[in-house]
């Protein structure tokens, strides 16, 4: 499930642990997803209080809206895989429940399914599985081929609806994310340029403040009549550094082809979050890399002593 608030907007950091300790009365198998998003095993929770899934989602939303003025979009489904492709398309204030793995699947493009980024979705697109049910419908033996042995088997997997993934109780996020929305309907591609680079400096600042890189980023824009298109891009290397985010950030804009769109809010996620000394950096002969990560260090430092807004792209100053 992901909360909003009543305006669109994520909930602060109090509010935020309020609702995962609101969850905590209905299950004890919650784990965090962001900072606007969890996942919850209620398998428990439907025996015990006697209601079906889109029943017991009609309770939590209520307490949630009643005690901190936070709306839930809900995905129920039998695994962690369909929740969350359930509530990516849900609509503000809406649950919708997965019944049938295989008739909520059919038909969608293979970039529906989660954990498959662009890449993957090109390469499979390009042998003809472009929905999941063909996905679905290939030889295990192929997609391995096509793949390789441990991403054809996942991807097999996630094409059939299953998901072996777990709900880890306390579990630490596994993805950062912050949100910008517009003041009025935003038309300037450079405002949502702007927009992004804020983002990119505000999610690279968190993850190397908690020693952390990420291995995807993902756009969501939200538009004027409140539907939403959302991108993952895989980076070419774990990291937490703001250029790098922000040019990932950039491609992803330009990849959705915005024609005149009226933007309302731009969201970026930073997902596969790692521990840095866990993660590979890839040495260049280029100094200017390597000034650019001392100087963001030094202003890393500046912010940690005189505030968020004591060192700022010279862009976003105006």
């Amino acid at each position: 499930m992901r909360f909003r608030g009543t305006g669109g907007e994520p909930p602060d950091g109090a509010a935020y642990a309020g609702l995962l300790g609101m969850l905590g009365a209905f299950t004890p198998v919650v784990e965090a997803v962001g900072q606007d998003g969890a996942l919850a095993d209620v398998r428990g929770a439907l025996r015990y209080f006697g209601r079906d899934a889109a029943g017991l989602a009609a309770v939590i939303r209520v307490r949630a809206l009643a005690l901190y003025g936070v709306d839930c979009v809900i995905g129920a489904g039998p695994n962690p895989l369909l929740a969350r492709m359930a509530a990516r398309e849900a609509g503000p204030g809406t649950t919708l429940v997965v019944g049938d793995a295989a008739e909520f699947l059919a038909g969608r493009p293979v970039a529906a399914l989660h954990g498959v980024g662009p890449a993957t979705a090109r390469t499979l697109c390009g042998y003809g599985l472009d929905t999941v049910d063909r996905l679905a419908a290939a030889p295990l033996a192929v997609l391995q081929r096509i793949l390789g042995a441990r991403i054809g088997r996942e991807v097999y997997e996630k094409a059939h609806g299953i998901d072996r993934a777990r709900v880890v109780p306390n579990a630490a996020a596994r993805s950062v994310a912050a949100e910008r929305v517009f003041p009025r309907d935003e038309l300037d591609r450079d405002r949502h340029r702007r927009a992004l680079l804020s983002l990119a400096g505000e999610l690279g600042a968190r993850m190397r403040g908690e020693g952390q890189v990420c291995r995807s980023l993902t756009l969501t824009v939200r538009y004027a009549d409140r539907t939403t298109t959302t991108r993952t891009r895989v980076l070419a290397e774990p990291t937490a550094h703001s250029v790098s985010l922000a040019g990932a950030a950039y491609r992803l804009l330009d990849s959705l082809g915005l024609q005149r769109a009226r933007v309302r809010a731009l969201s970026l996620r930073a997902e596969g979050l790692v521990p840095a000394e866990r993660a590979a950096h890839q040495l260049t002969f280029d100094p200017a890399d390597d000034k650019a990560r001392r100087l963001e260090a030094v202003a890393d430092r500046a912010r940690a002593k005189f505030g968020p807004r004591a060192v700022i792209p010279g862009s976003l100053a105006a």
